[in-house]
């Protein structure tokens, strides 16, 4: 079944993006058709894929002014055969206050997507960390929102407010729009406050919690200056199999 699932957590540093490379890679190498679009104007998805994000002609700033057609800003991996990207840089910063006068902006996005999303099996949209218009166009794009946590103290802030905007988001613009689940990032097995994370997360979220966590890995943390998903630069790590069995996970899920 195909789905769109943007990836999204207001607070930075979750390991979203890393997450948004890493499992769209992952479904890839399981012979997943997946379309990777970089909505965050940092560009880390699209460098971490190795893509020149100053160099891409077309991005998502130039899709959503319709400067250029969907076709037009979607470019292949090198090495890694079914994933494709629409790239993001800086120039995304300045969409907001461009987007002001224009109706309907909160579709901008779905629009777009609507003509190719038949051709691939995922879209995986990676999101700013905030939650903004491009925050907004992606929830309003997706079927369903996969939300990255950090095992650490503050992991829970800011939680309630990004299931409140999916909740409008809902309400509002995209009726069929769910959590997909949690995913528990960064989690290190020596510390009892990984464990005491996750323990609250699972008792206080109404939500699917996916059983793959992904731990606090070196080889994680080295490949996006690379600009390769962990599966390419080092196969054998303990990043790469967790991002292997997320992706394992996501493919077998019927209720969504």
């Amino acid at each position: 079944m195909k789905r769109v699932i943007a990836i999204a957590n207001q607070k930075g540093g979750v390991g979203k993006t890393t997450t948004s490379i890493n499992l769209s890679a992952c479904l890839a190498e399981a012979g997943k058709k997946v379309l990777v679009i970089d909505t965050d104007p940092q560009g880390n998805a699209t460098s971490g894929l190795g893509l020149d994000k100053d160099e891409c002609e077309n991005t998502v700033y130039d899709l959503v002014l319709d400067q250029c057609s969907v076709k037009e800003c979607m470019y292949t991996v090198e090495n890694i055969p079914n994933l494709t990207v629409i790239p993001s840089n800086v120039d995304l910063a300045g969409a907001e206050i461009e987007l002001l006068g224009i109706n309907e902006k909160e579709y901008i996005l779905r629009n777009a997507v609507d003509y190719v999303k038949d051709d691939f099996d995922y879209v995986i949209i990676d999101c700013p960390p905030s939650l903004n218009m491009l925050t907004i166009n992606a929830m309003t794009t997706a079927d369903s929102v996969l939300v990255p946590i950090q095992c650490e103290y503050y992991a829970l802030e800011g939680i309630s407010q990004l299931i409140h905007t999916i909740d409008l988001v809902q309400q509002r613009l995209n009726p069929k729009l769910k959590i997909d689940g949690v995913v528990f990032t960064m989690y290190d097995a020596r510390t009892n406050l990984s464990s005491d994370v996750v323990d609250t997360v699972k008792n206080n979220l109404n939500a699917t919690v996916y059983q793959t966590i992904i731990p606090r890995n070196v080889r994680l943390a080295e490949a996006p200056s690379h600009g390769l998903p962990i599966n390419l630069y080092d196969s054998k790590s303990t990043g790469a199999e967790s991002y292997r069995n997320l992706a394992k996970e996501i493919i077998g899920r019927k209720d969504i």
